[in-house]
Formats: structure tokens, C-alpha cells, sequence
């Protein structure tokens, strides 16, 4: 069994998994497929290749990590012998974080408006959008590369959970505007389905994980969210899941797997 792909895979600032190098990709004990190789008696034979901020470029091409060490190209460590291969990617492709980031900067500016919103579509077009349908023949790639590296693994790409509430928003817990809440909803959503045709397209298995984290979002209780928010109440990196939300997503891949 093997899990390549971004933090979201790692389990970024969730228990650390001291003797999996380098350290600086943050893989943790916690992390959703750790969980499934555990579940299936698999621990053994587990190789953990998920490194925070890898994007596609990762998957051939080493990644310098957070502390010192380089991650070697992920999708080296496949072989033909592989049977399950799991993944979450693109997020970091995208500058996700980068556009929280922007989105609670400017929401002062405007707390009963859009103006992240309005800052990524001045012209009438949507960067971030644009972006996701860009991504798109990426991760198509990436998937074939796989398949081609590892033909006998079932392969599962697996998506993003609910990060934001699916009406208002928490400013200034969070501090992102209503409107833009909205508008990031709409993207996330956009870019889940962007994941599930490129698994369609290649015969790959999606994994949604987005259905099973409606709310359970980010403005919710410490005890209720399965994605942290910009101060996390548990375990986890600002905007990642949680160790509630690693074991969601870890069922919905069991599930997955069992459904054959």
C-alpha cells in the first residue's frame, strides 16, 4: 500500500511519525491512510511518500521540505507489485492557502461584501477557477502515470472535505466574509468534481469526502469540526482536517475499497 500526495495526506501538525523521513514533510500516525493500512492488517507493507505542499511537480521531481531533507520524486517509490495506491492532490497547485490568506486580508475592507471575490474575477474572469479547469490534464497525467508505474493497484484519489459552512460564514473567528465564503464554497465544490472526472476519465476510484463533512466545517465547535480553522482548537495545521476529519476520510476510503 502507498500514499503519495499533499498534506491533507500527511496529516500536516497532527502526531508526527518520527521514523518516517524526512521529518519536514509533517507525515503523521493520525493521517487518513495510516489509518487504512492499519485497518487492513497492511501496516507493514505501507509506504508513506505524502509530503505538505506537494503539488504535481512533486510527483516527478524531488521537494525540498519545511526542515531540512528533500523528499525524493513520489511517484518513485511505486511498484509494480503495488495493489492500493491513495491520494489527495492539487490543493497547493492551486495557492489555496495563498487565497485564504488574501481573502481574510481583505475582508476588512468590506465585512458585508465579496472583495476576495471581487479581487480574483476583476476583468470578468475567475483566476482561481481558471486555475482549476487548468489542473485538470495535470492530475489526469498524474493518474496515468500511476496506473502505468503500478498496474495491479487499485487506485483512490481522494477528495477535499467541507471546508466552509454552507451558509454565512464565523468573521472573525474566520476571518473571511459571508460573501466569500460563498464563492470559496463554490470553487471547492468546483474543484471536487474537477477530481472525480479526472478519476472517471482514467478508471480510477474518487473518494468523496466532502458529503460526509457537511458540517462539519471549519465555523463549527471544536467538538463538531473535522477541518480546523485559522486557530486550530486540536491537532492539526490552520484549514487541514483534524484527527475527527482524518478518520472520515479514512472510512470513506475502507468503504471505498470494500465496495470493490
Amino acid at each position: 500500500m502507498v500514499a503519495l500526495g499533499d498534506s491533507y495526506t500527511a496529516g500536516d501538525l497532527m502526531p508526527l511519525w518520527l521514523s518516517s523521513q524526512p521529518l519536514g514533510c509533517l507525515r503523521s500516525t493520525a493521517s487518513y491512510a495510516v489509518q487504512v493500512a492499519a485497518a487492513l492488517g497492511a501496516a507493514g507493507e505501507f509506504t508513506d511518500a505524502a509530503c505538505g505542499g506537494a503539488g504535481v511537480k512533486e510527483m516527478t521531481s524531488a521537494q525540498p521540505t519545511y526542515l531540512n531533507g528533500v523528499n525524493p520524486p513520489q511517484l518513485s517509490v511505486l511498484l509494480p507489485t503495488d495493489s492500493v495506491v491513495m491520494l489527495t492532490l492539487g490543493g497547493d497547485d492551486l495557492g489555496f492557502f495563498n487565497t485564504l490568506n488574501k481573502c481574510m486580508e481583505l475582508s476588512i475592507t468590506d465585512v458585508d461584501g465579496s472583495p476576495c471575490e471581487a479581487y480574483y474575477t476583476k476583468g470578468g474572469a475567475d483566476q482561481i477557477a481558471a486555475a482549476i479547469a487548468a489542473e485538470a490534464p495535470k492530475l489526469t497525467a498524474v493518474l496515468e502515470a500511476i496506473q502505468t508505474l503500478a498496474p495491479r493497484a487499485r487506485v483512490l484519489l481522494v477528495g477535499y472535505p467541507d471546508m466552509f459552512p454552507l451558509h454565512g460564514g464565523c468573521w472573525p473567528v474566520v476571518p473571511i466574509t459571508d460573501g466569500d465564503i460563498r464563492w470559496l464554497l463554490g470553487l471547492e465544490l468546483r474543484f471536487n468534481a474537477m477530481l472525480s472526472q479526472a478519476a472517471a476519465a482514467t478508471g480510477v476510484t474518487f473518494v468523496d469526502t466532502f458529503a460526509p463533512t457537511i458540517g462539519h466545517d471549519f465555523c463549527q465547535s471544536s467538538n463538531a469540526k473535522d477541518v480546523e480553522g485559522l486557530i486550530p482548537t486540536s491537532l492539526a495545521a490552520p484549514f487541514h482536517m483534524n484527527a475527527r476529519g482524518q478518520a472520515v476520510a479514512a472510512a470513506a476510503v475502507l468503504a471505498a475499497l470494500r465496495a470493490g
